[in-house]
């Protein structure tokens, strides 16, 4: 099996919110605009929307831009619960390569 090969590039999250990320958001809008410092657990979807490669005498990384497709607010304490947990499982898993807990997994 061959090791994937790493490249260094910038992600870039483009502004553009489709209209059914914008429908999806409308019944926060009020909340997210009076709570300055306010979070809100959600479940993501990003797509490829552009590739950057900098020619050779350019000093900066490749970068690519991806773009909130899909996306669904957590409404309740129970639902944001849920999603933080998947959240603590799925950062352990990306960090936890050369630990003792990757090999009780």
């Amino acid at each position: 099996m061959s090791t994937p090969i790493r490249i260094d590039a910038d992600v870039k999250l483009d502004s553009k919110i489709l209209t059914d990320v914008a429908e999806a958001l409308e019944p926060f809008a009020s909340a997210m605009f009076k709570q300055r410092a306010g979070r809100w657990m959600a479940v993501v979807e990003l797509s490829h929307t552009e590739r950057t490669e900098p020619g050779p005498e350019e000093d900066k990384n490749p970068s690519v831009k991806v773009r909130i497709t899909q996306i669904e607010v957590a409404a309740d304490a129970v639902t944001e619960g849920r999603l933080r947990g998947l959240q603590r499982e799925m950062y352990q898993r990306r960090t936890d390569a050369g630990t003792l807990d990757e090999h009780a997994a």
